[in-house]
């Protein structure tokens, strides 16, 4: 059995949930930026290795210390494969986050409009009592005054 909650309790629910998706989507911005930027450092570090061996080589390199490059190089590769898969991963989620965040959003601006139209049928209510009470005191003061003429 569902319970109906009233507007205000579901306006307050779908407040604190959008609250909750953006406190979610910065933590998710704050992953894809770090792991964006250890992505650039290590490709700056192993561009910074391989001029360095590119320029140890020009002056001549025993190929013992050129294997221990290469392996480095190989090893840094890795590494940085996956950091690019750590980044695709972390800017996933912060797709699925902006649009959780997006839809919670909706959401809260659906029953923001909701809450608003029903204010308005109550003020529109509330102007038909007041207009029918007004029309009542009228009509009353009229048949009053029919009913008991001034000479």
């Amino acid at each position: 059995m569902t319970r109906k909650l009233p507007l205000g309790m579901l306006i307050d629910l779908a407040h604190t949930q959008t609250d909750d998706a953006a406190r979610r989507l910065g933590a998710l911005q704050n992953a894809h930026l770090d792991a964006s930027q250890k992505l650039d450092l290590l490709l700056q570090y192993r561009q910074d290795y391989h001029e360095q061996l590119d320029a140890l080589m020009r002056d001549g390199l025993p190929s013992s210390q050129w294997r221990n490059y290469r392996n480095f190089l190989g090893t840094l590769d890795n590494a940085i494969e996956q950091q690019r898969a750590i980044a695709a991963q972390t800017g996933t989620r912060l797709d699925h986050g902006r649009d959780d965040w997006q839809q919670q959003r909706r959401r809260l601006s659906s029953f923001d409009t909701l809450a608003e139209r029903v204010r308005m049928q109550e003020l529109m209510a509330e102007a038909k009592r007041e207009q029918r009470d007004s029309d009542e005191r009228a009509a009353r003061k009229f048949f009053d005054r029919a009913s008991h003429p001034t000479l």
